[in-house]
């Protein structure tokens, strides 16, 4: 493949002369933001630049001919948590789709993080409570609960070490729904310092973000689509530069193969960072807060029409 910064808007614009039959890139989003947000609206005018027509599709609208796409890169399709098998279903029926069809399968179920983790990636500590429910003992402290197939927050609640009741029955109402349950302790360094957001496109780090904390209150549920987020640029530290290569390292295919990633760290008491999520799947990319992020994202979608 030729690499993504090397290819000028001539050869893509050449490729696209060859292939005038089909369209060229589906920009895959959902039903509440048809036209994709702010951000993901930056890729069609910077794909253009390289001669690429995109244009933004509802994932689960059956009037769209998939079929007439050459790619179809998936983006802001924030609304498959509890659907997710018919999400995969129709990645599976696209002929063409990135990250692909294993990447989002293995990706949109957060038990991803226990092959990680066993693989010696540091991660945040995890209490696993199966969908089959049973009993389960609470870690001390203060607690997030969260199901293992989510996005955007959806169903999260934080609850203090007085709210023990309050965590229990949240458990017990996902998995009592057939949700497997992810228990973890709230990591008290987000409060002051939030989380980072390494942003990788062709599995070369591109840009980081900081996100303030989410979850304030104490046993408050998210169950929108997506929360409103704290957002502003970030300078990523040696050591989160580190554990986030070594994330991507750890999966099961090539980076080089993912078209984007988001890895999400948060530092432990000890300082050290964690690995919180490795979005793989659907995650914001915060384009426009790295200096030429966009650009670059579209010279890999250029890249890889090349490839078909």
């Amino acid at each position: 493949m030729i690499p993504a910064q090397a290819r000028p808007p001539a050869a893509a614009s050449a490729v696209h002369q060859e292939a005038r039959d089909l369209s060229d890139v589906a920009l895959a989003t959902c039903a509440v933001l048809p036209d994709l947000d702010d951000d993901e609206r930056q890729l069609i005018p910077a794909l253009r630049e390289f001669g690429v027509i995109a244009e933004p599709r509802v994932w689960d609208d059956p009037s769209v001919r998939w079929d007439e796409f050459r790619l179809v890169v998936v983006r802001s399709t924030w609304d498959y948590a509890d659907r997710r098998e018919a999400f995969l279903a129709w990645a599976s029926n696209v002929p063409r789709v990135l990250n692909s069809v294993a990447v989002l399968s293995w990706n949109t179920d957060k038990t991803y993080l226990r092959s990680l983790a066993a693989s010696g990636v540091p991660t945040v500590p995890t209490t696993w409570v199966g969908k089959d429910g049973g009993s389960f003992d609470l870690p001390r402290g203060h607690l997030v609960v969260k199901p293992a197939v989510s996005s955007g927050s959806q169903n999260t609640s934080r609850y203090g070490p007085e709210d023990g009741a309050s965590a229990r029955l949240h458990i017990e109402r996902l998995a009592g729904a057939g949700r497997d349950v992810m228990v973890q302790p709230y990591i008290s360094s987000i409060d002051a310092g939030g989380e980072t957001g390494l942003i990788y496109i062709d599995g070369e780090f591109s840009h980081a973000i900081r996100k303030g904390p989410l979850l304030r209150a104490s046993g408050v549920t998210t169950g929108q689509l997506w929360a409103v987020e704290d957002i502003s640029r970030r300078q990523a530290d040696a050591d989160e530069l580190t554990l986030a290569d070594a994330a991507l390292d750890a999966i099961p295919w090539p980076r080089s193969t993912l078209l984007y990633a988001r890895v999400d760290l948060v530092r432990g008491d000890d300082g050290a960072p964690l690995l919180l999520e490795l979005e793989l799947a659907e995650p914001s990319l915060f384009l426009g807060l790295g200096s030429g992020a966009v650009a670059r994202l579209a010279a890999a979608i250029a890249a890889r029409l090349g490839d078909v």
